[in-house]
């Protein structure tokens, strides 16, 4: 059985938005951080992923640093807030429906980003994915460390997630019939290892290479 594999990238794509980024906005919000210098340290991560340069282990350690002291139950709760908060308006109502589309044919749905598995987990079951492949976060005694656990999904990374992961699935052999919806030029690795790249609204980059390369381009705005 080799079932059609539709991936989805989630920030700028099924999301009007980054999660990421509205992360950032929502510790200040909640006066967990120092207002001017937490957002022009989350603008700047943010620019520098636009522009291809992002280190994604320091933007992590950022990311997860305010909330490192907590417990699971004191991040679930504050994970609750930041979903009401911020995610709700992101959600695309035409992302939805795609996915639903790709599900009601059968596909196996995942959704695979470069942004960690906290923020993005309680994001994934209101697209109700099969399945989500993340940039996960190391625990220690139930505590983040403020460093990744594996491989970071991001660029090159997410084809080797999406690999360890078809290498333990019966259901998926490999890439053959595979479609994945990006917004981002940081995907490029991943458009070109699937059968069928589609942009979702891209950036200008991606933009070009698809006019280039005669790819799709769609928008779920």
């Amino acid at each position: 059985m080799n079932r059609c594999l539709a991936l989805f990238d989630l920030d700028n794509t099924l999301l009007d938005g980054d999660s990421d980024h509205a992360w950032g906005e929502f510790l200040i919000h909640k006066g967990l951080v120092e207002e001017n210098t937490h957002r022009a340290k989350n603008n700047q991560f943010y620019h520098d992923y636009v522009n291809e340069r992002l280190d994604i282990d320091e933007y992590v350690a950022f990311t997860v640093a305010p909330i490192r002291k907590l417990s699971e139950s004191q991040r679930a709760i504050l994970h609750k807030e930041f979903m009401a908060l911020k995610i709700k308006d992101l959600v695309l109502p035409k992302a939805q429906k795609l996915v639903s589309k790709h599900k009601s044919r059968g596909d196996f749905c995942v959704i695979i980003t470069a942004t960690n598995s906290f923020i993005t987990k309680p994001i994934a079951k209101l697209f109700d994915a099969d399945l989500l492949i993340a940039t996960d976060l190391e625990i220690v005694n139930d505590y983040y460390t403020g460093r990744i656990y594996g491989i970071a999904c991001y660029r090159e990374g997410k084809i080797a997630k999406l690999n360890q992961w078809i290498e333990s699935c019966s259901q998926i052999r490999d890439l053959a019939n595979s479609t994945f919806y990006s917004d981002s030029v940081n995907d490029l690795p991943l458009m070109e290892a699937v059968q069928t790249p589609v942009a979702v609204d891209p950036d200008d980059k991606l933009l070009r290479i698809c006019q280039q390369r005669g790819w799709k381009v769609i928008s779920l705005r």
